[in-house]
């Protein structure tokens, strides 16, 4: 049976992809409703070989559209004033922005790491962070078998991440023009600084990442600590992953969980030079893992290497991932 979807923020990077994840997966929806801004209402944008008008996001729209989820990726001011109207409209307000993920009455959902998180909404669900997720996919069967005392991220993260204006930031780089969206060149370069600083040296991309973990692995008090970067590639964001563990682990007992574990895929041979690549992640939703070794300088370390779609896994696929997971209980 068919349910009616919406999607707000239709006419950006990522929710061009909701689209594309919503056709390819077969999500039961017939038409979605596309909603955007007053400047982009009346542009038409392609659904299963269809084109489909963009309507102007307003109370009045919202109303009148008796959708049952409605999917966001319209930034933070616009998920804080529309999200609870879908909410009191009877649908579930699925947001991609940052604004509802640390609320305590907000679950903030992984469908591979905490499903069941999912059914304790109040009309909004969270769509975590794009370099958290693929993290927590693969960090959460580890954490299970092994239980992790203190992670320490350090992220390589694609332009795709800061929207068009990043991908745009690129391709005039390379071609010898200054940014628009960075504050420094991007190509041929890496900038060590993702969101604004804070107070105390961290980035609130940083910052999201330490709290996001802890709030999705229900383990508050983790030891955790992260530095994040911005690489000169387009899509696919990768992230070196050290992990200290309460019980003793081995790479191959690492690789056991991690080979069995959901949307996780480990490429791991290194005698082959076999490991993830963002150029092998792009266009996958799953979560490829790699250089998996221990970590010598402590007593039960571990180092990974995961590498993610950023826009798919990392934002689009996860939250109709989460359509799918509300939509399997009716």
């Amino acid at each position: 049976m068919n349910v009616k979807v919406a999607v707000v923020g239709a006419t950006g990077v990522v929710g061009r992809m909701m689209l594309k994840v919503l056709e390819e997966r077969n999500f039961p929806v017939e038409e979605p409703i596309l909603f955007a801004s007053a400047n982009s209402a009346g542009k038409t944008v392609e659904f299963r070989g269809k084109k489909l008008t963009v309507r102007e996001l307003t109370e009045d729209n919202i109303r009148s559209s008796g959708v049952k989820y409605a999917i966001f990726s319209a930034g933070s001011g616009v998920s804080e004033k529309y999200a609870p109207v879908f909410a009191r409209c009877g649908a579930v307000a699925i947001d991609n922005s940052s604004f509802w993920r640390m609320d305590k009455n907000v679950p903030l959902v992984v469908p591979e790491v905490n499903p069941d998180a999912a059914f304790k909404h109040n009309g909004i669900i969270a769509n975590p962070n794009c370099s958290t997720i693929q993290a927590v996919v693969a960090l959460k069967p580890l954490h299970d078998a092994f239980g992790i005392k203190r992670i320490i991220y350090s992220t390589y993260q694609a332009v795709s991440g800061a929207g068009k204006q990043g991908l745009s930031d690129l391709a005039d780089g390379e071609k010898g023009l200054p940014p628009k969206k960075f504050p420094y060149p991007i190509s041929h370069n890496i900038i060590p600084h993702i969101d604004v600083f804070t107070a105390d040296g961290y980035t609130k991309e940083e910052i999201k990442m330490i709290e996001e973990t802890r709030k999705i692995l229900g383990a508050p008090d983790m030891r955790i600590t992260a530095t994040t970067a911005r690489v000169p590639v387009y899509y696919g964001h990768s992230e070196s992953i050290n992990v200290e563990f309460d019980k003793p682990v081995t790479r191959e007992a690492a690789i056991k969980v991690l080979s069995a574990a959901k949307g996780v895929i480990v490429r791991d041979d290194v005698a082959n030079n076999v490991y993830p690549m963002p150029i092998d992640a792009e266009g996958h939703d799953e979560v490829f893992v790699g250089r998996i070794r221990k970590d010598n300088s402590v007593e039960n370390g571990l180092n990974l290497w995961v590498v993610a779609d950023n826009i798919r896994k990392g934002a689009a696929s996860n939250a109709v991932q989460i359509a799918e997971l509300l939509n399997s209980r009716g």
